[in-house]
Parts: C-alpha cells; sequence; structure tokens
C-alpha cells in the first residue's frame, strides 16, 4: 500500500511563491507516473501538473508557465514549484499518480496553499 504524504503548504501574497512536496513510500516510485492535484471548494478536483517516469511534465493551462513540477526517484519525492501565485490558485493540494483509469493510490492529508490579494 503506497503512502502518500504533502507538506510545503502554507499562506503567502499574491505574486509569492511556495514548494510543495511529496513523499510516497514504496519502492516502485521511479516506475510511476505522478501528478499534483487541486480541490478548491465549490469546484471539481483538477490535475494541475504531471510528470512521467522518464521526466516529461504536462500542465494545466491555468498554471502553465507559474509551476514546475519534478521529481527525485533517490528520494522517492514529487515537487511542485509555484510561482506566481494569485487567490485563484487557493486550495488544498494532492499528489498521486497519474492515471487515466481512476486506479489512485489512497489520498493523502493534502497540504493547504492559501493566496492573499
Amino acid at each position: 500500500q503506497v503512502r502518500l504524504v504533502e507538506s510545503g503548504g502554507g499562506l503567502v501574497q499574491a505574486g509569492g511563491s511556495l514548494r510543495l512536496s511529496c513523499v510516497a513510500s514504496g519502492s516502485t516510485f521511479s516506475l510511476i507516473a505522478m501528478g499534483w492535484y487541486r480541490l478548491a471548494p465549490g469546484k471539481q478536483r483538477e490535475l494541475v501538473a504531471r510528470i512521467s517516469t522518464s521526466g516529461i511534465t504536462t500542465y494545466a493551462d491555468s498554471v502553465s508557465g507559474r509551476f514546475t513540477i519534478s521529481r527525485d526517484n533517490t528520494k522517492n519525492t514529487v515537487y511542485l514549484q509555484m510561482n506566481s501565485l494569485s487567490p485563484d490558485d487557493t486550495a488544498v493540494y494532492y499528489c498521486n499518480r497519474y492515471t487515466v483509469i481512476n486506479n489512485y493510490y489512497p489520498w493523502g492529508q493534502g497540504t493547504q496553499v492559501t493566496v492573499s490579494s
């Protein structure tokens, strides 16, 4: 059973930056495409960025050019560098495997990102 632990969120002013981290348990991390998702009040969960096993990255239009996803397979960790934050980025951020068949790992507790205007 893979366990995901997110950290790095907080309160930041508009225009600021945060770096999120997600540590995954298990020995197969390097074989799994990973994604960062966010859930804002009243909205559906959104995939904001994903990274393949070979490091190819893809971003939602809403964050492209501002967010950067990366991974360190030696640490079983995926990161999300978030720059030029806006209040619209306020949400709980989660990491999980990237999947098109919804076979997600159990969701972690997420990390709250709040951007003030």
